[in-house]
């Protein structure tokens, strides 16, 4: 990765890191997101039970998932972990890495758009957006959902067209799903006319509809996060009951996990 923090990581924080030396009874690494930084991971935070040969699991030029247990700022001495990283939070920094990885690639395919090195796409774009939104991958998620956040940088037009562009063609939208259960009666002679009408009106978009067994109905919804997503069921709740006892029914909601 081009890109490098400056300063020092935060104790407690999950990070990345490429193993440097491994030596009898400890661990030297470096760490990836930051410039200039290694830390070392003593044989006991390796992992849990009695180690014979630490190579048994890392290895020289290997990345890992580690955790930042203490920091001598005088010193510039990082003691890591690799024992105390959950399951989830591995997955969870890899996935986020990988992410941030091929953001990167897409400024850079941005840059060559633009006849400019990554370097210079740093230093020019870059960093403001890492500054704003913590990362380039969350910038370019942003702007691949909302353009009106990219046009509020105020940025040159064609440099905007040409973010624009890559955004379509490097980032996908990360997407989030939300479901209900609808349960409706109506016991007019059309009832059933009624709700499948209901239904369909209802259905549009990210909004999916489908029947379990009468008076069931289960709602999906996706959308770009969870506030949104949990809006739209909100609203399509209270549109479905406005529809259902106007026509003299009842209709209860309830969430699904």
């Amino acid at each position: 990765m081009f890109f490098k923090k400056q300063g020092f990581p935060e104790e407690g924080e999950i990070a990345i890191a490429t193993v440097k030396k491994i030596l009898y009874h400890s661990v030297f690494a470096t760490l990836d997101e930051y410039a200039t930084k290694e830390g070392m991971i003593h044989i006991s935070e390796i992992s849990p039970g009695r180690i014979r040969n630490i190579r048994d699991y890392v290895r020289e030029g290997k990345q890992i998932v580690c955790k930042i247990l203490k920091i001598d700022r005088q010193k510039g001495h990082i003691d890591l972990s690799i024992r105390r990283v959950s399951t989830t939070q591995k997955i969870n920094k890899t996935a986020e890495w990988k992410q941030e990885l091929k953001a990167e690639k897409a400024l850079d395919s941005l840059g060559k758009k633009l006849g400019k090195n990554l370097e210079t796409m740093y230093k020019e774009l870059g960093n403001k957006l890492i500054d704003e939104y913590g990362s380039l991958n969350k910038a370019f998620q942003r702007f691949s959902l909302d353009h009106e956040e990219l046009e509020e940088l105020k940025l040159p037009k064609k440099l905007e067209q040409e973010i624009t562009d890559t955004i379509l063609e490097k980032i996908k939208p990360k997407k989030v799903e939300v479901k209900g259960m609808l349960e409706i009666q109506v016991e007019s002679p059309n009832g059933i006319e009624i709700i499948k009408k209901t239904l369909v009106k209802l259905q549009k978009g990210e909004i999916k509809i489908a029947y379990i067994s009468a008076p069931k109905y289960k709602v999906s919804i996706t959308a770009s996060d969870y506030k949104t997503a949990e809006g739209l069921l909100k609203q399509l709740e209270e549109d479905a009951t406005k529809e259902i006892e106007a026509a003299g029914g009842t209709i209860s909601f309830s969430k699904l996990k």
